[in-house]
C-alpha cells in the first residue's frame, strides 16, 4: 500500500506542468499535457512581446534610426526578448523531462526507504500544491505590472530613444515604449521570477527529502552515496541560466560600447554573477551534506572494521601458515578479494559532501560564460584572438 500511494506522486512530480498559467496555455492550445509545442509558446511569447514594438516603431520611424538609440539597435532589449525569453519557455521543457526522472530515482534506487515512501509521497504532493498557487502567480503578476510601471519611468532618461519622446513637461514614454513598459517587460520579469520561485520549491523539496533517513552507500561508485544523479539532473537548468547570461553580457556590452568603459572595469560584477548562477543551480542539492558526510563515516568506520578483519584473516592465512600445504597461492581469490576490498575502502575515503563533482562546476561555469564570450573581442581584436587560438592548437 505504500508503494501504490507514493509511486504515483512522484510518476507526477514536475516543477512547470501545474499552475493557472499552463491551465491558460492549455485552453489556448499552446501545450498540451504532454508539454510539447514548445515553438508555439516561443513564437506567441515574441508575438505579444516583440512583434508589436517592431510595428510601432517601423510607423513611428525609429526601428532603424530617427533617434540616438533606434529600436532594432537596443542590444539589450533584442537579447531581453528574443534570446533570453524564449530561453526561460525552453527551460521548462527541459526541466520537466529531467527532473522527473530524477526524483523516480529516489524510490527506484531505493534511497527511500520502504517505510518512508509515504512521507515521500506527501513531501511530492505539497510541491504540487505549492507549484499550482493560485495565490503566488496572482501576487507575481501584481508585483510585475507595478514593478513594469515604475521600471519605465525610470527609463525616461534626458536623451531621445526609441521608447521616449519629448513632450513640454519633459521626456515621456512613446507609444512603442508604453507596450514595452506594461506588456514586454512584465512578460519577462513574470517569467523570471516564475522561474525563481520554481528553484525555491526544488530547494525546498530536496530539503525536506533530505530530512529523511535516507538509505545511502558510502561505496557507491558515483562517491555521492547513490545520489550522484542529482549532479547531473542540473544540466536542465542551463537554459535558464543562459538567459539570465546573456542579459548580463548584454548590459556590460552596452556600457563599453556606448560610454567607453572596459571589460576590467566588471570583473567583480560579472564574478558574483558567475556565482549566483552556480549558487541556483548547486545550491539546492548542498542540503544534502550532512547526509553524505554521515553516510562517509559510517562507512569508513565499517569499511574500516571489516578490512581489518580480513587482513587479519589473511595474514593468518597466508603469512603464518594457516593455509592447507596443497593450496595454491598462485591464482587464489584472497589476493584479488584484497584487493577488491581496497578499492572499495579508496571509494567510501574519496565520498564527496556534495553530489556533484568538479565536472558538474567547471560545466555549469562553461555555460553561463559563454554567452560573455563576446565581449572579449572588446579586449583582443578578432584577428589577434585567432592568431592567438591558432597558436595554441597548431
Amino acid at each position: 500500500m505504500a508503494d501504490r500511494s507514493a509511486a504515483p506522486d512522484a510518476e507526477d512530480f514536475s516543477l512547470v506542468l501545474g499552475g493557472p498559467l499552463y491551465q491558460l496555455l492549455l485552453r489556448a492550445r499552446l501545450t498540451r499535457p504532454s508539454f510539447d509545442l514548445l515553438s508555439r509558446r516561443i513564437l506567441a511569447s515574441l508575438l505579444l512581446a516583440w512583434l508589436p514594438l517592431l510595428v510601432i516603431t517601423l510607423l513611428e520611424g525609429r526601428a532603424f534610426g530617427g533617434v540616438r538609440i533606434p529600436f532594432l539597435m537596443d542590444l539589450e532589449v533584442q537579447v531581453r526578448l528574443l534570446v533570453a525569453l524564449p530561453l526561460l519557455i525552453l527551460a521548462e521543457r527541459i526541466v520537466h523531462q529531467r527532473l522527473r526522472p530524477a526524483v523516480r530515482l529516489f524510490l527506484e534506487k531505493g534511497i527511500v526507504r520502504p517505510e518512508d515512501r509515504p512521507r515521500f509521497g506527501g513531501i511530492v504532493s505539497s510541491t504540487m500544491r505549492w507549484r499550482n498557487s493560485l495565490v503566488v502567480e496572482i501576487g507575481l503578476l501584481a508585483f510585475v505590472f507595478t514593478g513594469g510601471h515604475t521600471l519605465a519611468e525610470t527609463f525616461a532618461v534626458h536623451e531621445e530613444i526609441w521608447f521616449v519622446r519629448p513632450t513640454d513637461a519633459g521626456p515621456a514614454l512613446s507609444r512603442a515604449g508604453l507596450w514595452y513598459a506594461w506588456i514586454s517587460v512584465p512578460i519577462f520579469q513574470f517569467l523570471l521570477l516564475r522561474w525563481w520561485y520554481r528553484l525555491f520549491l526544488w530547494c525546498r523539496f530536496l530539503f525536506r527529502v533530505s530530512r529523511l533517513d535516507l538509505d545511502l552507500s558510502p561505496s557507491n561508485p558515483d562517491r555521492a552515496g547513490g545520489l550522484g544523479f542529482l549532479g547531473t539532473s542540473t544540466a536542465a537548468f542551463a537554459p535558464f541560466l543562459v538567459a539570465q547570461s546573456a542579459l548580463v553580457s548584454a548590459m556590460v556590452a552596452i556600457r563599453i560600447l556606448r560610454e567607453g568603459a572596459e571589460l576590467q572595469d566588471f570583473k567583480l560584477e560579472l564574478g558574483g554573477f558567475v556565482a549566483f548562477a552556480l549558487l541556483q543551480a548547486l545550491g539546492p542539492l548542498m542540503v544534502f551534506a550532512p547526509n553524505l558526510l554521515a553516510a562517509k563515516r559510517r562507512g569508513l568506520r565499517e569499511y574500516g572494521l571489516l578490512a581489518n578483519r580480513y587482513v587479519k584473516e589473511f595474514d593468518r592465512k597466508w603469512i603464518h601458515g594457516g593455509a592447507a600445504p596443497d593450496e595454491p597461492l598462485v591464482g587464489s581469490a584472497d589476493i584479488q578479494s584484497l584487493a577488491d576490498l581496497d578499492g572499495s575502502f579508496d571509494v567510501v575515503r574519496g565520498m564527496r559532501l556534495f553530489p556533484f563533482g568538479r565536472e558538474t562546476v567547471t560545466q555549469l561555469v562553461a555555460t553561463v560564460v559563454l554567452p560573455g564570450l563576446p565581449l572579449v573581442l572588446t579586449v583582443i581584436p578578432l584577428e589577434d584572438l585567432v592568431k592567438r587560438l591558432l597558436g595554441i592548437l597548431l
